[in-house]
């Protein structure tokens, strides 16, 4: 009788699992081949359906499948776990590299605890353990550091394939979507294309001219072998277009598969994607964070094809968040690690590097000296204000220091003196604190003015002072992504229009890095010097005046403890006779901060994974790049409420999370209490949270949780 994998439901088409596991086979190799491990990606494919053979799978999946719906199962089914048992007898040297891959294909990776007693394990009597014709190679582990790593890729490897072959079998026309995209070279030479009708059309301006002479710096740099790179590029100074020339160039180079491109912000994120697009149009392109809503596409072939890219990461531009990008390299789950493979011999652009968190530095250098070394990528850090990441650097003690990488090389030299070229700025340090009543008085004083400062409440409380003459706006992210969006488009939009003489702006750090925009005057409150100058970006970003400004203020009321404070208190401690655009100030001040620092290693992923006792499923749950404490609630916004019909009615899909996560807020605990306590907050299914009522979302700041209406709900 031949062993089933799989039943097609619509028909009860059977693949066998000697077909499936071929077909696995064969696609592990291929993906494991690109980091020289082609024969243990095969094994891997070859064992790990192995348990499918016990008997009492086979009545599961004759009954489940509807083959017939009377059968009787027989004990225990389970199947996953079974391929390990047999890697273990059949490679008793290797099968540690093994094991965890084969019994986590579906559930996930597991601490090694829970895999040694699985590995105990009595072999049922009706599975065969027949050789298997392979040369495994040990591979050349360099450090500790990088065997989780190497697990986690061959496990992508297994699970990528798993998936592709069973989809090809029950969903061929779905299968058909995948890998319909342009070649490197193509879209090298669409940029080149785009970039000549660039030059063709703009002035001919010193910042034009620095930008041109940034792009040939990177196609000159472009030549070098994989390794570590960094473009300091002030703001203004075109670097996102340069760093994926750089790319794209660099990858031909060195036959590199792919660009994937990680940002820290989504506002930054969409802004990028948006530009790459429109250069190598949408089927090259894949945006993937958890604000994307590609029901608004109007080809829904490309829709699905782009849906299914961000399974796997199979495309050739990719742009993703460092959540995403990091918190897949360190989960155990097979839905995040299945696009890992994909990673390897690829060109990685970390843009606005310096905001990687600190408390999880250390083990995300470690990740890049992995990826460069066993997995041969490339890897770009651009900034305005890059951190110091190489060498070692201590902490505030002894004990506590911060490895770093080896070499980095700078594309742009120092002879270049881009900092002193494209300075358009001057920033003032007010000495002196000041209430929200005096903030907004001076900020009044001008016309085109933006104000950023570190807290929601500090933005809504300067918004509300300042007097409603022209175009006012506000930003935070006490309002919707999409109304944060569509209020970008109106800073943008009214910068744009000269007969607008008074644009005031008032918002969260959310517009500091990486937005479009152009104000001859910024205010900026007191924070890192890595934030102020990237607010100092924000300011005559394009040079039309001889120079700007950009004040930096203190409020009354001192800083959240924590990490702001650390940041500003790292700037504070250069003292005031510096040049803050210059790479040396920026040096000295991360050297400040980090020398603030307790730990480089808050998920204690050292303790956790460089080690034989790996354990894979607490290292996922500890390696959390953000600490959220906050609940997402849906706000009434445009249609967000004819969506919350839909859910009531529909129930959860994935299509529709997506478009309601246009129209949500995440709340801290305080926050959700006032708005529960007055009755604002319908938890329409279980876990998801909606505020109906328009009172409690305002057109101009948002989710509203202290306005009189709360006090009169409480009231009654």
């Amino acid at each position: 009788m031949e062993i089933i994998a799989h039943v097609r439901p619509e028909n009860f088409a059977v693949q066998t699992n000697e077909d499936h596991q071929q077909g696995v086979a064969g696609l592990a190799a291929q993906f494991a081949a690109v980091f020289g491990m082609e024969e243990w990606g095969r094994v891997l494919g070859l064992l790990h359906d192995k348990g499918k053979e016990k008997k009492a799978f086979q009545q599961h999946i004759i009954k489940e499948s509807g083959l017939d719906p009377t059968m009787k199962v027989e004990g225990d089914y389970s199947h996953a776990y079974i391929g390990a048992i047999v890697a273990k007898r059949l490679f008793p040297q290797f099968h540690l590299l093994m094991d965890n891959a084969l019994m986590g294909h579906h559930r996930g990776l597991y601490d090694y605890g829970d895999m040694k007693k699985m590995l105990e394990l009595d072999m049922p009597n009706d599975v065969s353990v027949e050789s298997i014709d392979a040369q495994l190679v040990a591979p050349h582990i360099g450090k500790p550091k990088d065997i989780h790593h190497l697990q986690r890729m061959l496990y992508s490897c297994l699970v990528d394939a798993d998936y592709l072959d069973t989809e090809a079998f029950m969903q061929p026309e779905q299968s058909k979507l995948r890998g319909e995209y342009d070649t490197l070279s193509s879209l090298g030479e669409k940029l080149e294309a785009y970039l000549n009708r660039l030059k063709k059309n703009a002035p001919d301006t010193e910042v034009n001219r620095i930008r041109n002479e940034v792009q040939q710096w990177c196609i000159k740099e472009s030549d070098n072998k994989p390794g570590f790179f960094s473009l300091t590029v002030p703001t203004g100074g075109g670097k996102t277009l340069a760093s994926v020339l750089w790319a794209i160039k660099h990858a031909i180079r060195n036959n590199l598969n792919r660009i994937i491109i990680a940002i820290p912000y989504t506002s930054i994120i969409t802004q990028t994607a948006s530009v790459l697009r429109n250069i190598f149009g949408e089927e090259n392109v894949l945006e993937h964070h958890s604000n994307v809503d590609r029901s608004k596409l109007n080809d829904k072939e490309l829709a699905n094809r782009l849906k299914l890219a961000t399974e796997n990461w199979d495309y050739p531009i990719i742009v993703t968040t460092n959540v995403q990008f990091f918190e897949s390299l360190f989960s155990n789950k097979p839905s995040d690690c299945r696009k890992l493979h994909n990673i390897v011999k690829s060109v990685l652009i970390f843009d606005e590097v310096q905001t990687l968190p600190i408390a999880f530095l250390q083990p995300i250098v470690d990740t890049f000296d992995t990826l460069k070394r066993v997995f041969g990528t490339s890897i770009l850090f651009t900034t305005a204000s890059q951190p110091v990441l190489s060498g070692k650097i201590m902490g505030t003690n002894p004990f506590v220091s911060f490895e770093g990488l080896s070499e980095i090389l700078e594309i742009i030299p120092p002879k270049v003196n881009l900092h002193d070229r494209l300075r358009r700025v001057k920033i003032r340090f007010d000495g002196e604190r000041k209430d929200y009543d005096k903030i907004a008085e001076q900020i009044a004083k001008h016309n085109r003015v933006l104000c950023i400062v570190n807290t929601r409440n500090d933005a809504k409380e300067i918004f509300t002072r300042l007097p409603k003459e022209g175009i006012c706006l506000h930003l935070s992210r006490m309002m919707c992504p999409d109304h944060v969006r569509e209020t970008i488009a109106k800073v943008k939009t009214a910068l744009n229009n000269p007969d607008n003489s008074i644009i005031r702006v008032v918002a969260t750090q959310l517009i500091e890095a990486g937005v479009d925009i152009d104000f001859p005057v910024v205010f900026r409150q007191e924070a890192g010097l890595d934030s102020v100058l990237q607010a100092a970006g924000r300011c005559n970003r394009e040079g039309r005046l001889d120079k700007g400004e950009t004040f930096v203020f203190g409020l009354q009321k001192a800083l959240p403890p924590g990490f702001m404070t650390q940041t500003n208190n790292a700037r504070i401690a250069l003292g005031k006779d510096h040049d803050w655009f210059s790479p040396e100030a920026m040096e000295a001040y991360f050297r400040q901060l980090y020398s603030r620092v307790d730990n480089f290693d808050k998920a204690n992923i050292k303790e956790l994974l460089y080690k034989k006792e790996m354990q894979f499923e607490t290292a996922a749950l500890t390696f959390q790049l953000i600490d959220d404490n906050t609940t997402s609630v849906i706000v009434n916004w445009k249609s967000s409420m004819d969506l919350v019909e839909r859910l009531k009615r529909e129930g959860v899909t994935y299509t529709l999370m997506k478009a309601l996560s246009q129209y949500s807020v995440n709340v801290r605990n305080n926050d959700l209490k006032k708005l529960t306590d007055a009755g604002a907050i319908e938890e329409v299914l279980e876990g998801i949270y909606v505020v109906s009522d328009p009172i409690f979302y305002d057109k101009e700041v948002g989710l509203v949780t202290d306005n009189h209406w709360l006090e009169e709900s409480l009231i009654v």
